[in-house]
């Protein structure tokens, strides 16, 4: 069984046995979070891309914790050389790695990348997870629609975690064409009322998913966990 959490905007928690993973940590200065970094486990760190608001804790909660950073190759030598991040893995897009929790591929992201000082952030991506407990999810993070989004789903998704905000990643329209493609057996919206630009009625989304796919939709408070 593995606990799936929102912590506001894209930022996510997957526990999974004994292990914590942490998506995009973005918390102390994020409007959304009901948590901030100190108050975070993370036995590893899954970054999608560089902005700021993806990266706004990486160094606070890794120097912490101890914590593994997974991501682009880019990403991770900028934080090794920039904050003296000692546990990395850097990877790059259809890259897939073994760990003790289980199995994470770099998928396709159609999205931007650059960090907060404005170096290259390499390439955008997503996560499969394939855990260890035979539970398989993919977090899509920044990315607009794509059709390969139909090969991820051939990966037999538990869960999806897809953006619906509008104006930097997909808005509900592309969203729910994703879900088509990705046919999950559970879908929960990410990436949406941070702020006013990205603002939406994500259970009027849920309901058309509801209507016009066989996933069951599910929307949660930041905070709030689903289990799978």
């Amino acid at each position: 069984m593995a606990e799936i959490t929102w912590l506001g905007h894209a930022c996510w928690s997957v526990k999974t046995g004994p292990h914590t993973l942490l998506i995009d940590p973005f918390l102390s200065d994020s409007p959304s979070a009901p948590r901030k970094a100190d108050d975070v486990a993370a036995d590893y760190l899954l970054v999608s891309h560089g902005h700021f608001d993806h990266v706004g804790d990486v160094a606070t909660i890794a120097s912490r914790t101890g914590g593994t950073l997974i991501s682009n190759f880019e990403i991770c030598q900028w934080f090794a050389k920039q904050h003296g991040l000692k546990h990395t893995l850097g990877m790059n897009l259809g890259g897939e790695a073994t760990l003790p929790f289980g199995r994470v591929k770099l998928t396709l992201a159609l999205h931007s990348s650059t960090l907060p000082d404005g170096s290259g952030g390499g390439n955008p991506c997503g996560f499969l997870l394939r855990l260890a407990e035979g539970k398989t999810i993919y977090f899509a993070c920044d990315t607009g629609l794509f059709g390969d989004m139909s090969l991820i789903g051939k990966a037999k998704l538990d869960l999806a975690v897809v953006p619906i905000g509008d104006v930097f990643t997909m808005g509900p329209d592309d969203a729910l064409e994703a879900v088509k493609l990705l046919q999950p057996k559970r879908v929960v919206p990410s990436h949406f009322n941070t702020w006013p630009p990205i603002a939406q009625d994500a259970q009027a989304w849920a309901d058309r998913v509801r209507r016009e796919t066989s996933a069951e939709a599910i929307v949660l408070k930041p905070g709030e966990s689903v289990t799978i």
